[in-house]
């Protein structure tokens, strides 16, 4: 394994950060995957999870097993994981410019396309793969990046931007494994739903904001849009952010088996040597996320759930009530739909017009950009 350390612009004298990302295996000999933990740094289960396929990874690599190029990042995001207030955590956003740390990727789905067009194949789909990363990659690297912000995400593109398969590993607030990724890459996605047990997949075909997983899938689909039928290109990489429950599950056994689920999809996909073992039975399904409903606070006060995450619902059902503590009001939050009861906030003083939970429908109800947290 070799150690790279990617050093970050100063954003003020006397301070500075690091990202650190490890490597396996040799590039070019067989598939690239990357993988990535707690870009929301306050999102925890992911590095514990790294911290085991790390330890899974040193064994691997001392048999002689990996047969590609693994990259995993233990800690996606050193500015989010310094950022503190007064005992709590604040890792969703940078401090300094408000931004998401998983929004806002640059697209350089344009550039990659003019760079590499002369020397695509009119028959040849894996010469055009190859030729598109190499242009893709090229493009990433003459970006400008003037902030540390800016920097980080060109730095974290650079290492997947040419992978075949991207794993970001998240968590919601209170949540049952669940996975978000494109609609072209969901024949590869199923079989990692089935190895982690994800009860939901949320599909979309651009989301909005250009999160950082669709960043390196949908320069894809949109290339092969792009050139049509002049030249074949195929669904290339496999993005998907995995999520990883709820924040307090940092859990040993939990992050053990979510990371040896993740090294027998990579089995499956040929990147590591082994016996390949049997697909578990589908423990969900995959939804539209133009399906999955927003359950809204539409008065303040105290919240307290009266179903559980996991949960199947019918539209109408009550999930929660709000309690206004002084005058003693309390306001039912139904389902909108029917639906899988997937994940819930962990806060129980909430505001008026919050978003406090989440119920995954099997129809198409909204447009626009579809996930939450600017």
């Amino acid at each position: 394994m070799q150690t790279k350390t990617h050093a970050l612009p100063s954003p003020t004298p006397g301070t500075s950060r690091e990202l650190v990302s490890l490597h396996y295996g040799t590039p070019g000999r067989g598939p690239k995957i990357y993988i990535q933990a707690s870009l929301h740094a306050d999102e925890l289960p992911g590095m514990l999870t790294a911290w085991h396929l790390r330890k899974k990874l040193d064994a691997l690599e001392a048999q002689g097993a990996i047969r590609g190029e693994i990259i995993l990042v233990p800690m996606a995001n050193p500015i989010g994981l310094s950022q503190w207030w007064l005992q709590s955590h604040l890792g969703r956003f940078e401090s300094l410019s408000g931004e998401n740390f998983n929004r806002h990727y640059p697209d350089y789905i344009g550039a990659a396309a003019l760079d590499a067009e002369p020397r695509l194949s009119a028959t040849d789909a894996p010469h055009n793969v190859q030729v598109l990363r190499t242009a893709l990659k090229a493009a990433v690297q003459a970006a400008p990046a003037e902030t540390e912000l800016q920097t980080l995400r060109k730095t974290l593109m650079l290492l997947a931007c040419d992978a075949d398969v991207v794993l970001d590993l998240h968590c919601d607030a209170q949540a049952v494994m669940h996975l978000y990724t494109e609609s072209p890459c969901w024949p590869q996605c199923e079989p990692l739903a089935r190895y982690l047990g994800a009860r939901v997949t949320l599909l979309a075909t651009d989301s909005g904001d250009s999160p950082f997983d669709e960043a390196c899938s949908q320069v894809w689909w949109k290339w092969a849009r792009h050139f049509g039928e002049r030249f074949p290109i195929p669904q290339a990489c496999l993005s998907v952010t995995v999520e990883l429950r709820g924040q307090a599950d940092v859990e040993h056994g939990l992050a053990s088996a979510d990371a040896q689920a993740i090294l027998d999809y990579l089995c499956f996909r040929g990147a590591v040597d082994g016996p390949l073992p049997p697909q578990p039975e589908p423990q969900g399904d995959a939804r539209p996320l133009a399906g999955c409903m927003p359950i809204k606070a539409p008065v303040g006060g105290l919240l307290t759930f009266v179903r559980q995450v996991g949960e199947n619902v019918a539209a109408g059902e009550v999930l929660a009530h709000v309690i206004d503590p002084i005058s003693g009001q309390l306001t039912e939050l139904k389902s909108p739909v029917d639906g899988l009861f997937f994940a819930r906030d962990n806060l129980r003083m909430v505001t008026a017009g919050a978003r406090v939970a989440k119920v995954a429908g099997r129809e198409v109800l909204r447009s626009g950009k579809l996930l939450g947290a600017r």
